[in-house]
């Protein structure tokens, strides 16, 4: 088994409001921020993985954003492999 290192970005879809991201881009405005565009928020998650090859931690991660780590139907990611030590 080898180790890697898994980066996970999850973020709403753009069709999807954003009520934290709409609060934070109030926020940057009433401070001045002027230069502040469209605000998303979304979530990074980090872990480390053992799997056979990097396409198996591929299929887990895949199966674990589908599962647990993001909401399909709301939320899109994409994520990061590499074998740890490299």
């Amino acid at each position: 088994m080898k180790q890697f290192e898994v980066e996970v970005k999850v973020w709403l879809k753009p069709s999807v409001f954003d009520p934290q991201g709409h609060a934070v881009h109030g926020a940057l405005v009433s401070l001045g921020f002027q230069g502040a565009g469209e605000v998303r928020i979304g979530k990074f998650i980090q872990m480390t993985l053992e799997a056979e090859d990097e396409q198996a931690a591929a299929r887990q991660v895949d199966d674990m954003c589908q599962k647990v780590l993001a909401n399909p139907v709301m939320e899109t990611y994409a994520f990061q492999i590499r074998e740890r030590g490299q």
